[in-house]
């Protein structure tokens, strides 16, 4: 006889009840399973809310940052207390409501599920208040007394790190490029089905959009707009009743000449986007006749059935309905959509080419042709196009150097001064950061991109593939500096000035300058310019060995003999030049060779990059009484030195270096729907 509690050997579980967290996390999972399922619980409370315009803001793919905001009727201030508890729902009272539900939602779990995996935020307004307020929530509970702010009508709520508490689901999904189709898919959806709504689906932080339908446009205008004015024009109108079976459908449907590999199916029944398979199959099988093989069409069909026949509470996700009569309405609806395409059949385009006498039929006839290039995406600029303007500037600016040469040579060129430098393990750890650091994204826009021309000097404006990019030249150069004097440690080339300034008198320059920011309190002005001499005669000839700052003793003491040639065919403004050497005695760190490398690099490279003074030249022949213009030098040296040279930092992302403000394939969709 087997001991009391075991079942043949084996112990008798004991049934517990689980703790509320744990069925609130698991209820959540099954609500919510990917982040295009928490969107499309969002979207339908702003839909149920009375919503005419809706954005949706991603990053990651949905698992960073999802966020729904609409100028729908909100929240009650009294009810974000209870909001993102299971089962509180403006939408349902009773049971038996659940026979004439027309709302999207009803359950309310979808707040409530949201906030057990994920940081929930909600920022509401209703109509008519004098204010808005913003809470947060976690596990269904407010995080704190909801705090009244400014805000616009409507509701903002914001889903952040999707599935933070439950790992194995977040890297169980796919990547992030391909959640953000599946949530690009619903909003699609939505938006073609919901007419009179406005929708916007965005990245984070990214200028255009992925999907834009305006307020007052109608179905046929928001399928244009997503899936293209080639569909639209194969579309037929599609719309039955029968009301014996107390249902009506209406929608459009794609005629026999229009084909597509995969199957686009919009399905709604009662305003609700659902998937039926019964239904698909028997739509195939209606288009199966008249399109090629492997081939299918695109539907978007509206199904309304009186709400007593509909079972909506089958599925967590609402993602699958029961209704009565379920073959019987397939049936009609495949029936009335075989007469639909019968009648328009007479209208089929086949296209054919008469073969003119005596041609033979040849091979090439049968051989696959390179697909065309779509207008919207047809690249019409060439990076390695080449300009007469360069080589008619190149011998102006030799004539420049003749003319200096002859004037007392002012400025003359010589290679680096000294043996090459040791590798030094600081010069190769900031190399390697300068690699660490390079945005790739970056770099494929400048090594690959056409110079279009200086929007003024400090902008100029770039064109890679399709896009059109606004370039911050004083931030890219300051950059690209930086780097060739890392690059070229201990072995740059020297510009040698004849006179040599004083560097006590630069020094003294610099001071009177506003931006020094002398003060009284600083001391005198002749004691500042004496401590600057000092510390850069300190360090003379380590900057001589290691950058080719050649500072020597002449008759009116130290002088600046030469300043290091970073680029061919470029030199520094040289009205900066007193603040520079300035600047070299205060803001260099000289007592840690890293840092002070570094800061020197970092100091040296703002002298060089391009000026937005007025005046400005960057030429070897700006004192030499030739007008020359900037852009010269800024679209035939420095750029093609950014383009081969430049690792982008990948702060050129946000500050705002390379800017994208246009885009082909975006230009075409606002002409065609002018």
């Amino acid at each position: 006889m087997a001991e009391e509690g075991k079942v043949a050997g084996k112990e008798v579980g004991v049934i517990r009840k689980l703790d509320e967290a744990v069925v609130n996390r698991i209820a959540a999972g099954e609500v919510i399973q990917r982040p295009a399922n928490a969107l499309k619980e969002l979207l339908e409370n702003s839909l149920d809310a009375g919503s005419t315009q809706v954005t949706v803001t991603v990053r990651g793919g949905g698992l960073k940052l999802l966020q729904i905001q609409d100028n729908g009727s909100g929240i009650r201030r009294e009810d974000l207390g209870i909001v993102a508890e299971r089962f509180t729902t403006s939408k349902l009272r009773q049971f038996g409501d659940l026979t004439s539900i027309a709302t999207h939602g009803f359950r309310g779990e979808a707040l409530a599920s949201v906030s057990h995996v994920a940081h929930l935020g909600i920022v509401t307004k209703t109509r008519g208040a004098a204010c808005g307020f913003r809470c947060s929530y976690r596990d269904g509970k407010p995080l704190e007394t909801p705090a009244p702010l400014a805000a616009n009508q409507g509701t903002t709520i914001t889903v952040e790190d999707l599935f933070y508490n439950v790992p194995q689901r977040r890297n169980a999904l796919r990547s992030a490029g391909e959640e953000f189709n599946k949530i690009c898919e619903v909003v699609s959806r939505y938006a073609v089905h919901n007419a009179g709504v406005g929708v916007t689906l965005r990245k984070a932080g990214e200028a255009g959009v992925e999907v834009k339908t305006l307020a007052g446009a109608t179905v046929t205008d928001n399928i244009r707009t997503i899936h293209g004015p080639a569909l639209t024009k194969e579309l037929l109108e599609f719309a039955m009743e029968e009301p014996k079976l107390k249902f009506a459908i209406k929608g459009h449907v794609t005629n026999v000449n229009y084909h597509v590999k995969k199957l686009v199916f919009l399905l709604f029944i009662n305003q609700r986007l659902v998937e039926s398979s019964a239904l698909r199959r028997a739509v195939e099988a209606v288009y199966q006749p008249y399109l090629p093989k492997g081939s299918n069409p695109f539907l978007y069909l509206s199904l309304t059935i009186s709400p007593e026949n509909v079972d909506v509470n089958v599925h967590p996700t609402k993602h699958e309905v029961f209704f009565l009569h379920q073959d019987a309405i397939i049936e009609r609806i495949q029936q009335g959509l075989e007469h639909r395409l019968a009648n328009s059949n007479a209208s089929r385009t086949m296209y054919t080419q008469k073969l003119l006498p005596g041609a033979g039929v040849t091979l090439e006839m049968f051989e696959s042709k390179e697909k065309a290039v779509a207008a919207k995406d047809m690249v019409r600029t060439d990076a390695n196009l080449q300009k007469l303007d360069k080589f008619v500037t190149k011998t102006r600016v030799a004539e420049v150097q003749e003319s200096a040469v002859e004037a007392d040579e002012p400025m003359e060129e010589e290679e680096g001064g000294g043996a090459a430098a040791a590798e030094l393990s600081s010069v190769r750890e900031l190399r390697q950061e300068v690699v660490a650091d390079c945005s790739p994204e970056c770099r494929s826009i400048l090594a690959g991109h056409t110079f279009v021309g200086c929007v003024e000097r400090r902008l100029a404006l770039l064109q890679h593939s399709t896009r059109l990019y606004l370039a911050n030249t004083a931030t890219l150069t300051r950059h690209l500096f930086h780097q060739l004097l890392l690059r070229d440690f201990g072995v740059l080339g020297v510009l040698r000035l004849a006179p040599p300034p004083s560097v006590h008198a630069l020094a003294l320059l610099a001071l009177e300058q506003e931006e020094a920011g002398w003060r009284e309190e600083d001391g005198s002005k002749e004691e500042l310019a004496r401590h600057v001499t000092s510390t850069l005669a300190a360090h003379a000839a380590m900057m001589a060995d290691y950058f080719s700052l050649v500072l020597e003793e002449g008759e009116e003491g130290l002088v600046v003999a030469g300043v290091p040639h970073l680029l061919q065919g470029y030199t520094p403004w040289w009205p900066r030049l007193p603040l520079y050497i300035l600047r070299l005695a205060t803001e260099v760190e000289w007592g840690e060779e890293k840092a002070c490398f570094h800061s020197f690099a970092a100091e040296t490279a703002d002298f060089y990059r391009v000026r937005e003074e007025q005046g400005a030249r960057f030429d070897q022949g700006q004192h030499a009484g030739l007008e020359e213009d900037w852009r010269a030098t800024v679209e035939q040296v420095v750029y093609p030195a950014i383009r081969s040279l430049l690792l982008p930092p990948r702060s050129c992302l946000t500050d705002s270096s390379i800017l994208q403000v246009a885009n082909l394939p975006d230009l075409y969709k606002v002409f065609e729907r002018c």
